[in-house]
Protein backbone atom coordinates (compact mmCIF):
# COMPACT_ATOMS: atom_id res chain seq x y z
CA UNK A 1 0.00 0.00 0.00
CA UNK A 2 1.14 3.58 -1.03
CA UNK A 3 2.15 6.19 1.86
CA UNK A 4 1.34 9.61 1.56
CA UNK A 5 2.67 12.51 3.45
CA UNK A 6 0.31 16.24 4.43
CA UNK A 7 1.83 18.50 5.59
CA UNK A 8 0.24 21.70 7.91
CA UNK A 9 -0.98 25.15 6.27
CA UNK A 10 -0.36 27.28 9.16
CA UNK A 11 -2.27 30.01 7.39
CA UNK A 12 -5.52 27.93 7.27
CA UNK A 13 -4.88 26.27 10.94
CA UNK A 14 -5.64 26.59 14.19
CA UNK A 15 -4.63 25.71 17.53
CA UNK A 16 -7.38 27.11 20.15
CA UNK A 17 -8.07 26.13 23.70
CA UNK A 18 -10.84 28.08 26.10
CA UNK A 19 -10.87 27.66 30.20
CA UNK A 20 -12.92 28.75 32.72
CA UNK A 21 -12.23 32.18 34.23
CA UNK A 22 -13.70 33.04 37.79
CA UNK A 23 -16.22 29.97 37.23
CA UNK A 24 -18.48 32.12 34.69
CA UNK A 25 -16.76 32.69 31.72
CA UNK A 26 -14.26 31.51 29.35
CA UNK A 27 -11.03 32.68 28.26
CA UNK A 28 -10.12 31.54 24.69
CA UNK A 29 -6.47 31.29 23.71
CA UNK A 30 -4.29 30.09 20.26
CA UNK A 31 -0.81 28.48 19.90
CA UNK A 32 1.00 30.87 16.70
CA UNK A 33 3.98 28.78 16.13
CA UNK A 34 3.62 25.00 15.51
CA UNK A 35 3.52 22.09 12.75
CA UNK A 36 1.67 18.92 11.99
CA UNK A 37 1.82 15.98 9.84
CA UNK A 38 -0.09 13.15 8.50
CA UNK A 39 0.32 9.54 6.93
CA UNK A 40 -2.50 8.06 5.06
CA UNK A 41 -2.32 4.50 3.89
CA UNK A 42 -4.75 4.52 1.28
CA UNK A 43 -4.81 8.45 0.44
CA UNK A 44 -8.86 8.85 1.95
CA UNK A 45 -7.86 9.18 5.56
CA UNK A 46 -9.60 5.65 6.91
CA UNK A 47 -5.99 4.46 7.95
CA UNK A 48 -3.79 7.94 9.51
CA UNK A 49 -1.01 9.17 11.72
CA UNK A 50 -1.35 12.09 13.04
CA UNK A 51 1.94 14.21 14.15
CA UNK A 52 1.81 18.09 16.22
CA UNK A 53 4.25 19.93 17.84
CA UNK A 54 3.30 23.60 19.50
CA UNK A 55 5.93 26.12 20.54
CA UNK A 56 4.70 27.08 23.93
CA UNK A 57 6.24 30.18 24.00
CA UNK A 58 3.43 31.14 21.07
CA UNK A 59 0.94 31.15 23.11
CA UNK A 60 -1.83 34.46 22.75
CA UNK A 61 -4.77 35.19 24.88
CA UNK A 62 -5.15 38.92 23.87
CA UNK A 63 -3.85 40.14 26.60
CA UNK A 64 0.51 40.90 27.17
CA UNK A 65 0.32 40.42 30.89
CA UNK A 66 -2.12 36.81 30.72
CA UNK A 67 0.45 35.54 28.13
CA UNK A 68 3.82 36.26 30.58
CA UNK A 69 2.18 34.49 33.44
CA UNK A 70 1.10 31.50 30.92
CA UNK A 71 4.78 31.29 29.92
CA UNK A 72 5.90 31.29 33.60
CA UNK A 73 6.75 28.21 35.92
CA UNK A 74 3.53 28.78 36.98
CA UNK A 75 1.77 27.05 34.16
CA UNK A 76 3.99 26.13 30.54
CA UNK A 77 7.30 26.86 32.11
CA UNK A 78 8.60 27.63 28.29
CA UNK A 79 12.42 27.86 29.67
CA UNK A 80 12.38 24.53 30.34
CA UNK A 81 9.52 23.08 27.98
CA UNK A 82 9.60 24.89 25.06
CA UNK A 83 7.14 22.35 23.04
CA UNK A 84 3.66 20.43 23.19
CA UNK A 85 3.65 17.14 21.30
CA UNK A 86 1.20 15.03 20.34
CA UNK A 87 1.48 11.28 18.58
CA UNK A 88 -1.37 9.77 17.22
CA UNK A 89 -1.86 5.95 18.49
CA UNK A 90 -5.14 5.27 17.00
CA UNK A 91 -7.33 7.08 14.42
CA UNK A 92 -10.84 5.52 14.45
CA UNK A 93 -13.77 5.76 12.27
CA UNK A 94 -17.55 6.40 14.06
CA UNK A 95 -19.46 7.34 11.34
CA UNK A 96 -19.23 8.64 7.35
CA UNK A 97 -16.88 11.91 8.86
CA UNK A 98 -16.61 11.79 12.11
CA UNK A 99 -13.53 9.56 14.06
CA UNK A 100 -12.08 9.41 17.13
CA UNK A 101 -8.73 10.62 17.10
CA UNK A 102 -6.10 8.93 20.36
CA UNK A 103 -2.98 9.85 21.06
CA UNK A 104 -0.24 10.90 23.79
CA UNK A 105 0.08 14.17 24.47
CA UNK A 106 3.55 15.20 25.86
CA UNK A 107 3.16 18.78 28.07
CA UNK A 108 5.79 19.91 30.71
CA UNK A 109 8.19 16.98 30.32
CA UNK A 110 4.79 14.87 31.10
CA UNK A 111 2.90 12.46 28.57
CA UNK A 112 -0.76 11.16 28.82
CA UNK A 113 -3.06 9.80 26.31
CA UNK A 114 -5.89 11.40 25.13
CA UNK A 115 -9.07 11.25 22.72
CA UNK A 116 -10.15 14.03 20.58
CA UNK A 117 -13.60 13.69 18.61
CA UNK A 118 -12.38 14.15 14.85
CA UNK A 119 -14.43 15.52 11.98
CA UNK A 120 -12.91 14.73 8.16
CA UNK A 121 -13.75 17.90 6.39
CA UNK A 122 -12.98 15.80 2.78
CA UNK A 123 -10.27 17.06 0.46
CA UNK A 124 -10.43 19.06 -2.47
CA UNK A 125 -7.85 21.24 -4.66
CA UNK A 126 -7.11 24.58 -4.18
CA UNK A 127 -6.51 27.39 -7.10
CA UNK A 128 -3.13 26.22 -7.66
CA UNK A 129 -3.50 23.08 -8.06
CA UNK A 130 -2.85 21.39 -4.53
CA UNK A 131 -4.39 18.90 -3.33
CA UNK A 132 -5.66 19.73 0.48
CA UNK A 133 -7.44 18.12 3.39
CA UNK A 134 -9.62 19.50 6.38
CA UNK A 135 -10.05 18.19 9.73
CA UNK A 136 -11.80 19.79 12.86
CA UNK A 137 -10.79 18.51 16.19
CA UNK A 138 -12.55 18.83 20.08
CA UNK A 139 -12.03 17.35 23.09
CA UNK A 140 -11.53 18.42 26.81
CA UNK A 141 -8.19 18.11 28.75
CA UNK A 142 -7.65 18.63 32.56
CA UNK A 143 -4.43 21.09 33.02
CA UNK A 144 -3.47 19.57 36.47
CA UNK A 145 -2.57 16.08 34.63
CA UNK A 146 0.18 17.86 32.89
CA UNK A 147 1.18 19.92 36.12
CA UNK A 148 -0.49 23.36 35.68
CA UNK A 149 -1.31 23.45 38.74
CA UNK A 150 -1.78 27.04 40.05
CA UNK A 151 -4.44 28.64 40.93
CA UNK A 152 -5.73 31.71 43.47
CA UNK A 153 -9.19 31.22 45.61
CA UNK A 154 -12.12 34.01 44.81
CA UNK A 155 -13.47 35.41 47.48
CA UNK A 156 -16.76 34.36 47.01
CA UNK A 157 -15.58 31.06 46.60
CA UNK A 158 -14.80 29.08 43.43
CA UNK A 159 -11.12 29.49 41.85
CA UNK A 160 -10.02 32.32 39.19
CA UNK A 161 -8.58 29.42 36.53
CA UNK A 162 -10.67 26.16 36.22
CA UNK A 163 -9.05 23.06 35.71
CA UNK A 164 -10.76 21.87 32.24
CA UNK A 165 -9.22 22.58 29.22
CA UNK A 166 -11.74 22.68 25.75
CA UNK A 167 -9.93 22.06 22.79
CA UNK A 168 -10.92 23.97 19.64
CA UNK A 169 -8.58 22.92 16.23
CA UNK A 170 -9.22 23.38 12.70
CA UNK A 171 -6.23 21.67 10.57
CA UNK A 172 -5.71 22.07 6.89
CA UNK A 173 -2.81 19.96 5.39
CA UNK A 174 -1.50 19.99 2.11
CA UNK A 175 -0.25 16.90 0.28
CA UNK A 176 3.08 16.53 -0.01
Amino acid sequence: MTTTKWSIDPTHSEIGFKVKHMMFTNVSGKFEKFEATAETEDGFFTNTNFEFTAETNSITTGNVDRDKHLLSADFFDVENYPEIRFKSTSYSKISESNYTLKGDLTLRGITKPVRLDAEFHGTANDPWGNKKAGFGLTGKINRKDWGLNWNSALEAGGVLVGEEIKLNIELQFIKA
